[in-house]
């Protein structure tokens, strides 16, 4: 869905606030004494501070913490030439990929200068504002020595990532596929197809690693960069070989690795046939590469195969590299980016590819155990070890190079705060969405008559996050996503009204009859009911023809669950159904239960509720810690809140001793580990704060949700309904295309573990 994917990126870029990145306070500002500190009177002292020790200018502002990603368009991506402004969406990007990946701020700058001079000189007068700068986009031959020009002039390390990113990661890439295919790195032989910016540092870092220069040959788009050749730049007369080959067929003869970084389809199966036993292919051009995995691995079985691409194994991404290189520079103030950190980085994801790989990078990349081989030779992006394996890797480096101004003495302590960055980045949504797409459900929208709802869709269609089949008058669906020209071609729709749903319509009445005949309802109600989407969804979801629904959109929470519970009904081993909302912040998420069902539950309902929820969490591949919440701590107050709270955790103690679970206390103390370390030390949350909140009755959760999504401006996904048999979730009222998206996706891993349950009895 190639014309769905531009539409999405053009909405993306441009929908609610425009581009992808914004400035945001880290100070307080509400008041007028914070305006005052932030600004003037209170600024000037830090100012005079930094005059006298300019050092102090890492103290006193984000500059620390601030690269600069500087661009002059001219080399974007694949598109060349096309000008700084058409290249800000892309420097946009590379900020949001350094905020997400290492917690360091962008400014994306795009400078309209083409003279060389003049950009060097733009760029050192506006370097004092950064600790880092990042040059991007920039053609070859003039990258290099801008580069090299900047980095001379000023003492903040300053990198080109289309030249070194590339390097990098193929460097470990490297180091992997020799080792798996038992060569020594002095003795193989290299070609190099294309000869830009990244091939030549690729060449050089290469050489750095042990590679002998005379066993590179490169080829630019006229062929091998021979002595004989009078059209060569400084920079490719590096590379000039005396040997008598002139084209790619007779430079590949025999050649242990192949590096592209030209143009699609230029290695022929043939050619590769003639390269020695077990090759190295790094075929990089993108989207489509030099030679197609597909062919390739048709071509030669003993083939080590790396793309750019995410679709196949072993993809080159430079968003391994740039985000914790710069991360590790600028936490020990180095002046430089130097070859030894750059070598540094490599060894350090050629190391990380040998370990075990966490589970959630099996399940976001839908295999059962990644394993160090010819398919994985270089980590995952999605992998959260990456900051703290290559970060301090560049940092040492940097110290033991000379070139830290700022040396880390405590490794664990710096460790322990790299980890914590993670939560700026939280993955719980990608791990969701990962979780998903390894196995999809049939979902029934039973809103399908609405514009969000068919985006919605249209979205988890086209991700393969589920397959969707849609309720409502046929006519009018297929109006709607003509109007909004939807790409929603052979998605199933089901009028429930209409006379080919007739015999399905008498089966549903009749089995709503035998499973409600002695609780009021009759024949003809039954029939009634199930001409209303909402009974006849769950029908659907309750004869396995579907396996998860969604409703909601429109209609009042009691009106959609009820006639789940009267036809799903509760799983057979619990007293009740609760509700649970995710708060999805940046610290990660929070997980509060019951704010949408049990108005006023038991101390026996409270036993189930805490359950029903830590079962949810886990889910999740998170350890729940358990809070009741209450206007108490500890038996500080009297009332028949607290005590039925400490009743109920009684009992969780005593028959669930495993279980992470406290209470009765209030919020701050449940959120606030140095309060109930302090105050509480006997707690069994005394070593951590809590993640999951037990709300004493309905009210209380379900003002405390709305709070949090109105005010605090979270995510907020929910509400999850756990104790039902089957996979049926209600939407919020109004929620947006996203929050539908998530709950598709929420619908579909509870139908995964119901699907699990039923194959486990």
């Amino acid at each position: 869905m190639d014309n769905l994917f531009r539409k999405d990126a053009f909405k993306y870029h441009s929908e609610g606030r425009p581009g992808k990145i914004e400035v945001i306070p880290t100070k307080p500002y509400s008041t007028q004494r914070d305006l005052s500190l932030a600004y003037t009177p209170g600024v000037a002292d830090p100012c005079l501070a930094i005059e006298k020790n300019p050092d102090d200018v890492y103290k006193y502002t984000a500059k620390g913490n601030l690269v600069a990603v500087i661009s002059n368009g001219t080399a974007v991506l694949g598109l060349g030439d096309i000008g700084p402004e058409a290249g800000k969406p892309v420097m946009e990007g590379k900020g949001l990929l350094f905020k997400i990946f290492a917690d360091l701020d962008v400014f994306d700058i795009e400078v309209d200068l083409k003279d060389i001079d003049k950009f060097v000189e733009t760029v050192i007068a506006i370097a004092p504002t950064f600790g880092g700068i990042n040059l991007e986009d920039i053609k070859a031959p003039e990258c290099f020595e801008i580069e090299d020009r900047i980095q001379e002039a000023i003492d903040i390390p300053v990198m080109h990532d289309d030249q070194h990113g590339t390097a990098i990661i193929t460097s470990a890439g490297l180091l992997n596929a020799l080792e798996i295919n038992g060569k020594k790195i002095d003795e193989i032989k290299i070609v190099v197809n294309g000869a830009g910016a990244s091939a030549v540092s690729c060449s050089k870092l290469y050489i750095k690693l042990g590679v002998k220069p005379e066993n590179i040959i490169m080829l630019d788009s006229k062929g091998v960069l021979h002595k004989d050749r009078t059209d060569l730049n400084n920079i490719k007369q590096q590379f000039v070989t005396d040997k008598n080959v002139h084209t790619l067929k007779e430079a590949i003869k025999g050649a242990d690795m192949f590096l592209g970084l030209s143009v699609a389809g230029v290695l022929k199966k043939e050619l590769l046939h003639t390269m020695a036993e077990n090759p190295i292919v790094f075929a990089l051009a993108n989207p489509v590469p030099e030679i197609s995995y597909e062919d390739a691995k048709s071509t030669r079985d003993d083939i080590i195969l790396a793309t750019g691409r995410s679709d196949y194994p072993n993809q080159i991404n430079n968003v391994l590299g740039f985000p914790f290189i710069f991360r590790g520079a600028m936490d020990v103030r180095a002046t430089v980016i130097n070859d030894e950190m750059k070598l540094a980085a490599s060894k350090a994801l050629a190391e990380l590819a040998k370990e075990p790989v966490p589970e959630e990078v099996n399940i976001a990349f839908q295999t059962t155990n990644l394993k160090f081989g010819r398919n994985y030779i270089i980590p995952k992006p999605t992998d959260p070890r990456l900051i703290v394996n290559v970060a301090p890797a560049v940092a040492k480096a940097a110290m033991e190079s000379g070139v830290a101004k700022k040396p880390i003495t405590d490794w664990d302590k710096y460790q322990e705060e790299l980890s914590k960055r993670l939560g700026i980045s939280n993955p719980l949504i990608r791990q969701i969405k990962a979780r998903a797409k390894r196995h999809p459900k049939r979902v029934v929208f039973a809103e399908a008559e609405n514009y969000k709802m068919l985006k919605a869709a249209e979205i988890v269609m086209n991700e393969k996050i589920a397959e969707p089949v849609l309720l409502g008058n046929i006519d009018a669906i297929k109006e709607l996503i003509k109007i909004n020209d939807l790409e929603l071609k052979g998605v199933e729709i089901i009028d429930p009204k209409s006379i080919e749903e007739k015999p399905r319509r008498q089966r549903f009445a009749e089995i709503l009859f035998n499973k409600r005949q002695r609780k009021g309802i009759t024949l003809t109600a039954a029939q009634d009911r199930i001409l209303h989407r909402n009974y006849f969804s769950p029908m659907l979801v309750e004869t396995d023809y579907a396996d998860a629904m969604i409703s909601g959109l429109t209609r009042n929470y009691p009106d959609t669950i009820r006639p789940a519970l009267e036809i799903i009904g509760k799983k057979k081993e619990t007293r009740l159904v609760s509700g649970m909302y995710i708060i999805n912040t940046k610290e990660g998420p929070y997980f509060f239960a019951d704010c949408t069902v049990n108005k006023n539950p038991t101390k026996e309902d409270l036993i189930e509720i805490t359950q029903q929820t830590a079962y949810a969490v886990e889910q999740f591949n998170i350890k729940p810690r358990i809070a009741f919440v209450s206007y108490s701590n500890f038996g500080s107050n009297d009332g028949a809140i607290p005590t039925k709270q400490r009743e109920a955790i009684e009992i969780l103690h005593k028959e669930y001793p495993d279980l992470i679970v406290d209470g009765e206390m209030q919020v701050n103390v449940a959120l606030n580990n140095e309060i109930l370390k302090d105050n509480f030390p006997f707690s069994k949350l005394a070593d951590g704060k809590a993640n999951t909140l037990i709300f004493p009755y309905l009210t209380a959760g379900n003002i405390a949700y709305k709070l949090m999504q109105e005010m605090g401006k979270f995510e907020v996904i929910g509400p999850v309904i756990n104790g039902l048999s089957k996979s049926v979730h209600v939407l919020q009222i109004g929620s947006s295309v996203s929050e539908i998206v998530n709950m598709v996706m929420i619908a579909v891993i509870d139908a995964q573990c119901v699907e699990k349950r039923n194959n486990n009895k």
